[in-house]
């Protein structure tokens, strides 16, 4: 019996972008990721979603509407908003998400990090995210283009190690690594990516080791739904989050908190429709850790 014909697998080639970093990235489950979904009413959102195009000419989406939630539920919790780093929390001062994107096609995925999303409205996140991703599209943003070039470039063997070795050193030793291209804190305080774009009711993402990133929320298809309301059945705009989180960092109590304050801004997003500039520092509240 030949070669070919006892093979069962066949590599695939080539093998370039984020499914190369991917078959790297991940080792056998041994993590604390906890998968929540929840379901969330639309009405209201999307009629204001509907008024915000009218007023502002904004390309806005439930993914903005969702990333500002997210925000603004880790800034009313801060003590979340932060890494696990030479086995302690350290916490960051901004609120930064990173928007995860679909590019050539859905043939690969990159993503690009907003900060202080807590302090900007819904039409403000539109525009900066629309504009920097037509850069991503068109391959114009420089720092995004030598990343992948050099990811691309490493033998296989040697990307995991690169990985977890660029990790070490910006997360744990907290270095600036940037005059040699490595963009500091990269992925933000936590993850959005819309599946629902993809025709995806719901879904759950893996945390990306490398990342550090403790919260990962997917946006699912927006669908009409039979729900009952006083006592009668009736249709009604539903969607669904896929989230998973980092148990090191947050357990049941603190994930209710969070959607407490999500679900109240997703019911009336007019209330939080004047953001307030973040306190000088999230960590400066927060007690020092023990060493």
């Amino acid at each position: 019996m030949t070669d070919a014909m006892a093979r069962t697998f066949r590599p695939l080639e080539p093998l370039k972008g984020w499914r190369r970093v991917a078959t790297q990235a991940w080792r056998p489950p041994q993590d604390p990721s906890v998968y929540a979904t929840l379901d969330v009413p639309m009405g209201p959102a999307l009629a204001y979603l509907g008024r915000l195009r009218a007023e502002t000419g904004a390309r806005v989406t439930v993914t903005h509407l969702v990333a500002r939630g997210t925000a603004l539920a880790i800034r009313q919790n801060p003590q979340l908003n932060g890494i696990v780093a030479r086995g302690r929390i350290m916490l960051r001062d901004t609120v930064d998400i990173f928007l995860q994107v679909a590019i050539e096609g859905g043939g690969d995925l990159s993503g690009i990090k907003i900060a202080r999303v807590d302090e900007k409205d819904v039409a403000e996140i539109a525009r900066e995210m629309e504009e920097r991703v037509a850069r991503l599209r068109q391959r114009r943003d420089r720092q995004v283009e030598r990343t992948k070039s050099i990811l691309d470039r490493l033998p296989l063997r040697l990307l995991g190690p690169f990985l977890r070795l660029i990790s070490y050193l910006v997360y744990d030793l907290d270095l600036d690594l940037s005059r040699f291209g490595v963009v500091k804190d990269e992925f933000g305080s936590a993850m959005v990516t819309n599946v629902g774009t993809f025709g995806l009711a719901h879904a759950y993402a893996p945390l990306v080791p490398f990342s550090r990133t403790p919260l990962v929320v997917l946006v699912g298809e927006v669908q009409e739904r039979a729900v009952v309301e006083d006592g009668r059945v009736v249709a009604r705009p539903i969607m669904t989050l896929g989230v998973t989180f980092d148990h090191r960092f947050m357990d049941g109590f603190q994930g209710g908190r969070m959607v407490q304050l999500f679900r109240a801004y997703l019911e009336n997003p007019e209330r939080f429709d004047q953001p307030q500039p973040a306190p000088p520092s999230l960590a400066a509240a927060m007690p020092s850790p023990r060493s």
